[in-house]
């Protein structure tokens, strides 16, 4: 996927937009199959006139493969509790759904591993560079040299660095296009957890690309961003094989150093599961309001 610097871009006034926030009260309805929890107080996508704060930006993590699986299926053959998510992406000012925008998500698997970079074992460093191993001992000597590490904060493997690709796996990673209302629905499975992070998905938004028989081509990245998951229902995925094997010390919602602790807007999912039977399946969604005429990439 070719970028190119944005073009047009104009001022936004934060006054100028109509902020709706929903509540993070979980409402839970007892049916048949056991309890239903229903992760949301209000619906985001009830009326499509509805308009949002921008949803936060976040780094983009050492670990994007650019646009090189376009498909709505990421699953593979990995193993995990089945999680559908749809996302809607509206112009922030306006409202206005984003046809045929360019939707990328990415995540680790049940056992905290990226896939391309299966060499580096489970992830870290923020965005999922292998995690350090060993502490440094005694004082540091001598006067730093040269430039410092590229990539942002923790160098390569921190939250805003990039490494190459180990490896030609590809699962739990793919892009798709919105329809007219703005909507994009990916099938996947619930991410597992690896050290420093609590259990996300990564996602970004390209606008003003072209659609072609290769895929998606040219335009800009409007909103580079990561999706979370409320502590509950982390906590029933932990008995779930292959989750259950997953032996690293998990950092929670709270804990993590990249949420940005403002709930829907900053990422936090709608969800919806069994909350007796949670393996049977988990219903994700959320409403990004994006700038389409700015640029974050992540960098």
């Amino acid at each position: 996927m070719n970028e190119t610097p944005e073009s047009g871009r104009r001022d936004r006034e934060p006054s100028r937009r109509t902020v709706l926030m929903a509540g993070g009260a979980t409402a839970v309805a007892v049916g048949l199959g056991g309890a239903l929890a229903v992760d949301a107080s209000a619906d985001d996508d009830t009326a499509a006139d509805l308009c949002y704060t921008l949803t936060s930006e976040t780094v983009e993590g050492p670990y994007y493969i650019d646009a090189d699986k376009i498909r709505r299926d990421v699953t593979e053959d990995q193993d995990g509790i089945p999680l559908t998510l749809t996302l809607k992406v509206i112009d922030a000012e306006t409202c206005k759904p984003l046809k045929d925008a360019a939707v990328d998500i990415w995540h680790c698997n049940a056992v905290g591993v990226y896939s391309g970079y299966e060499a580096s074992g489970s992830g870290g460093g923020g965005g999922g560079g292998p995690a350090p191993t060993g502490a440094p001992t005694g004082a540091p000597t001598g006067t730093p040299t040269g430039a410092p590490p590229s990539g942002g904060p923790g160098g390569p493997g921190g939250p805003g660095g990039h490494q190459e690709p180990t490896d030609d796996s590809r699962y739990l990673r793919g892009t798709w296009r919105t329809d007219r209302h703005g909507y994009v629905t990916f099938r996947t499975v619930f991410p597992g957890w690896y050290q420093g992070r609590c259990v996300h998905i990564h996602v970004k938004v390209h606008v003003d690309g072209a659609w072609t028989d290769a895929g998606y081509e040219g335009g800009h990245t409007c909103h580079t961003g990561q999706l979370f998951f409320a502590e509950q229902a982390v906590l029933l995925t932990e008995d779930v094989a292959p989750y259950s094997t997953n032996t690293t010390t998990r950092t929670t919602l709270d804990e993590d150093t990249l949420y940005p602790g403002n709930g829907h807007a900053g990422g936090l999912l709608y969800l919806t599961y069994d909350r007796r039977h949670i393996a049977r399946g988990v219903r994700a969604h959320l409403t990004l309001g994006v700038a389409p005429d700015e640029t974050h990439d992540g960098s």
